[in-house]
């Protein structure tokens, strides 16, 4: 029963959190440079789990009673996609050497840990993916066999995270070229101000 349950736990987090998301993108990109890698692994991971873990404590419910709070995170992460879509525009129109894979020039790690955060808790899907999707899913399964689930959640985070930022290097060849990492910024610019437009437009459930 408990490994059944971890292994469901493992499914649905990684079914949830391996899709293409504005995080994940940030993640991608941090690793391909190969800034403060361990620093932005370690806050999406411990910053899941975190979650993961109130949801299944029945916090989750919480998020759900407090619409508002939701609504208020929606703007506030659209204006955020919104900004670093426009950075990210920028970035591909000028083609900055600064991207190059083997550039020396590194942004400071508090930035980068702000940045990481935002993506992290400015985004309304991440409460209702980890707290109120898994945590609902979690009641599924009684006494232990509940955290177990969320013991399976959680080391799909872990998982994929650390496979993403350290498994990003494997394309360094392909970003030595500087046009590859001009088309990665228009992607991500294009893909940052989707999902600013579709959390705008697009009512949270």
């Amino acid at each position: 029963m408990l490994l059944t349950a971890a292994l469901a736990g493992f499914v649905a987090s990684a079914g949830l959190i391996i899709a293409i998301g504005a995080q994940n993108a940030f993640v991608l990109r941090q690793g391909l440079k190969r800034e403060h890698v361990s620093m932005i692994v370690a806050i999406c991971a411990l910053s899941d789990m975190a979650l993961i873990l109130l949801g299944v404590a029945g916090i989750g419910a919480l998020v759900q009673q407090f619409p508002w709070l939701l609504q208020a995170l929606r703007f506030g992460g659209a204006a955020f996609l919104g900004a670093y879509a426009v950075m990210a525009a920028t970035r591909a129109w000028r083609g900055s050497g600064a991207l190059a894979a083997t550039g020396s020039v590194q942004v400071h790690w508090r930035r980068i840990l702000l940045a990481c955060l935002a993506f992290t808790f400015l985004n309304p899907h991440v409460y209702l993916d980890t707290m109120v999707l898994l945590g609902s899913l979690s009641t599924r399964y009684p006494g232990d066999a509940r955290w177990a689930f969320a013991a399976g959640a959680c080391v799909a985070s872990v998982a994929w995270f650390t496979s993403l930022g350290y498994g990003a290097r494997l394309l360094q060849p392909i970003f030595r070229n500087p046009r590859a990492w001009r088309v990665l910024d228009g992607l991500i610019a294009v893909f940052m101000a989707t999902l600013c437009l579709l959390l705008l437009l697009r009512p949270l459930n």
